[in-house]
Parts: C-alpha cells; sequence; structure tokens
C-alpha cells in the first residue's frame, strides 16, 4: 500500500458480490475510476459537466490476486506511473482495509482530448501539476 500516493476508502455493496460470494470483476473496473475521477475532482482539475479537456480511457487492465467481498471495505490506492504529452498511465491497488498486500492491481491509460473536437490536447498544467503530485516516474516523458 505504501508505493500508491493516494488512496481513497471504498465500501463494497451488497450488489457488488456475483454468485459465487465475491466482487464480480467488473466492479473493480468501477474502483479504478472512482479513485481516479475523485482525486481529479478533489483537486479542481475536472469539472465532469464542463471541464473543456477531458479523459478517455484508451487501455484498461487488471490482475486479480484474491477476492474481494462484502461487507469489506476497500481501499483503492493510485499513483501516475507516466505522463505524456496527452496521456497519463495510472496504477491502481485494491486493498481491504487490514491488509497491505493488494487483492488486485491494475492500471488504464487516460488520453486527454478537446471536449468538443475529441482530437488529443496538451495536458494543462492544473492538471499536469495534480498529476505530478502522485507521480512515481523522475522526469516526464515525451510520448503520446
Amino acid at each position: 500500500m505504501a508505493g500508491y500516493r493516494h488512496h481513497l476508502t471504498i465500501p463494497t455493496r451488497w450488489m457488488d458480490n456475483d454468485v459465487y460470494g465475491h466482487v464480480n470483476n467488473v466492479v473493480y473496473y468501477s474502483y479504478f475510476d472512482t479513485v481516479v475521477n475523485r482525486y481529479l475532482i478533489e483537486q479542481g482539475v475536472l469539472d465532469i459537466q464542463d471541464s473543456p479537456v477531458i479523459g478517455l480511457v484508451v487501455e484498461t487492465q487488471c490482475r486479480y490476486f484474491r477476492p474481494i467481498a462484502f461487507p469489506d471495505t476497500v481501499i483503492a490506492g493510485l499513483r501516475v506511473a507516466r505522463i505524456g504529452r496527452s496521456s497519463v498511465r495510472y496504477e491502481i491497488g485494491l486493498f481491504v482495509e487490514g491488509d497491505e498486500e493488494a487483492r488486485a492491481e491494475g492500471h488504464f491509460i487516460h488520453v486527454y482530448v478537446d471536449r468538443e473536437s475529441n482530437r488529443p490536447i496538451g495536458l494543462p498544467e492544473p492538471l499536469h501539476a495534480a498529476l505530478k503530485r502522485i507521480s512515481v516516474e523522475s522526469e516526464p516523458s515525451g510520448g503520446r
């Protein structure tokens, strides 16, 4: 858990469990979305209704190690692994309250686009600064 720069507590819900008695795999991705977007909103760099620059998910991945089940409380750890010109790789670890070992780890990549044209755009400075605060990369890379 210490490898993640930002943490968010997310309670599981009864409806998150599937017929096998654990949180269904698709719910893990909602935890990913929740920790990333909540961080951006709290940092004042995302207004979901009006931001002129928005992030579109272009790649996702999740590795599952041990199940999570209701009524567990999830601690979602977040870090930024790579900042490009218009893209960001977020890495997320999902922990159960009281555990130090991740139950799942994954990533997703946002490409930031102009809301109107849907074309890639350079990261605005306030967004870049918010990303750097939780970044584990030493220098921004040039990429996409």
